[in-house]
């Protein structure tokens, strides 16, 4: 890596993930990458808070529900010498341990915008369904027709740097934050890369996407018009 490289800084999006929140933490500070571990509570009715803040995180609450404006609120609370943000999910499912894979292209200089893909690592069995693996692919074939990068997923383990992230002007307040995200780096042809990531079950409490047939269709649909607002503004 390089040697002036600054702070990375992990963001947690966290929503009633008392069970596996704090090995999680644990998990990100073990890899000896992360300068700051900030946990955002969007609104939880458990021990999230609590576990997080004593496994080692700065916790940040964000009552408004949302999953992009959880991810929103930890941009806004990164610290000043962070230079590499990298997000992951608090339910255990993502592999802290892979980090380096994704932030060192970044702190060599060589890319701006690194994601993992799910589907092209290896995946525990049930650790995603049918509908969010046909969902990743078909919005990777459409942002390759658009913009011409290829994705084959929309995980949430990703890392960016920091400057060209608030250059982005990420605006989606929900479930379709991370294709926002992979669409306005294409858009703005930033350095991206895809590396294979290991993906595992969730360690604890619900899936508030896959765990329901509401959550799902929920999900989705803000999905899908995230792709059509960005595809189409001006």
């Amino acid at each position: 890596m390089n040697g002036n490289a600054g702070q990375i800084s992990v963001i947690i999006p966290a929503l009633n993930e008392e069970e596996p929140i704090a090995a999680v933490v644990r998990d990100c500070l073990t890899t000896g990458l992360a300068g700051e571990v900030i946990v955002v509570d969007n609104g939880s009715t458990d021990r999230t808070a609590e576990r997080a803040s004593e496994a080692g995180a700065r916790v940040v609450r964000e009552p408004m529900p949302g999953y992009g404006r959880a991810c929103a609120a930890g941009v806004r609370a990164l610290s000043p010498g962070c230079d590499t943000v990298v997000f992951l999910d608090g339910d255990g499912s993502d592999c802290p341990e892979l980090m380096a894979q994704l932030v060192e292209p970044i702190q060599r200089g060589e890319r701006d915008f690194v994601i993992g893909s799910r589907t092209r690592g290896e995946r525990e069995r049930g650790s995603m369904n049918f509908q969010q693996v046909f969902a990743g692919r078909i919005a990777g074939l459409l942002l390759r027709l658009l913009y011409g990068v290829r994705y084959t997923d929309m995980c949430p383990f990703r890392a960016i740097r920091r400057d060209e992230l608030e250059k982005l002007g990420m605006k989606e307040t929900t479930y379709g934050w991370n294709l926002e995200m992979q669409m306005r780096a294409a858009r703005a042809r930033l350095r991206i890369l895809e590396v294979p990531v290991n993906h595992r079950c969730r360690t604890g409490g619900e899936s508030k996407v896959s765990g329901t047939l509401r959550g799902t269709f929920v999900a989705g649909a803000r999905i899908i018009a995230t792709l059509f607002r960005v595809a189409f503004e001006r």
